[in-house]
C-alpha cells in the first residue's frame, strides 16, 4: 500500500510536469510545486517506515526458518547462521548471500519424501522473490539518483516516470517474497511432519 502511494505521488509529479512541457512555460507555481514534493516526500517516508518494520518481521522469520533447516539438514547450508541476518547488510555481497542461505534453507525444507529419499523441488518461488527484490532495488536507487539530480522540467517528468516503474517492482516484488514464504513455510511444515526420517541419496 504505501508503495501505491508512492507511485500516485510520482504520477502526481510526472502530470504536474508534463503540464509545464504541454504548455511551454519555464516554471510552475511555487505552491504547486510544494504540494507535489510534499506528497512525494510523505510517500516515501511511509515506504521507509513500513519497509523498516517488515523487515524486522522478515529477518525474524528468516532465523527461524533457517534454524529449523540446521535441524532438517545441517549439510546443506553453505553459510553459518548468523549470516542469516549479517547476509544483508554486507555491501554488494548482500545481494547475493541472502539468497544463497535461502536456497539451503529451501534443500533442507522441501528434499524429502515420506519414505526419507530425496526430491526436487521447484525453485521458481524463491528465485522469483530474490530478482524482483534486487531489480527493484536496483532501479529505485537509479531513479532516485536521476530525481535528486533532475533540473529541468523534463528531466523531472523522466525522473518521476522511472520512479513509478521502480515502486511498481516493488510492488511486485512484495507479491512474489508473501508467495515465497507462504511456500516455504508449508515445506517446512511438511518436513517437520515427517520427523527424523534420513535423507535419501541426492542425485
Amino acid at each position: 500500500m504505501a508503495d501505491l502511494l508512492a507511485v500516485a505521488a510520482d504520477l502526481n509529479i510526472r502530470s504536474l510536469f508534463d503540464g509545464v512541457l504541454d504548455k511551454g512555460f519555464v516554471a510552475v507555481e511555487e505552491a504547486e510545486a510544494d504540494r507535489a514534493d510534499m506528497f512525494y516526500a510523505g510517500a516515501g517516508v511511509l515506504q521507509i517506515l513500513t519497509t523498516a518494520a517488515t523487515a524486522v518481521a522478515f529477518i525474524m522469520w528468516f532465523w527461524r526458518v533457517r534454524a529449523n533447516a540446521e535441524i532438517f539438514d545441517a549439510s546443506v547450508q553453505p553459510m553459518r547462521p548468523g549470516w542469516t541476518i549479517g547476509g544483508w547488510f554486507v555491501p554488494v555481497a548482500g545481494l547475493w548471500l541472502p539468497r544463497r542461505i535461502a536456497g539451503g534453507i529451501w534443500a533442507a525444507s522441501g528434499g524429502t519424501n515420506a519414505d526419507g529419499t530425496w526430491r526436487d523441488v521447484s525453485r521458481t518461488p524463491m528465485n522469483l522473490w530474490w530478482g524482483a527484490w534486487v531489480l527493484s532495488l536496483l532501479v529505485g536507487r537509479y531513479a532516485s539518483g536521476r530525481y535528486d539530480r533532475a533540473e529541468s522540467a523534463r528531466e523531472i517528468t523522466k525522473a518521476a516516470s522511472q520512479l513509478v516503474v521502480a515502486d511498481l517492482l516493488d510492488v511486485v516484488a512484495a507479491v512474489f517474497a508473501v508467495l515465497f514464504v507462504r511456500k516455504l513455510t508449508r515445506m517446512r511444515g511438511e518436513r517437520a511432519a515427517l520427523g527424523p526420517y534420513p535423507l535419501g541419496a541426492r542425485p
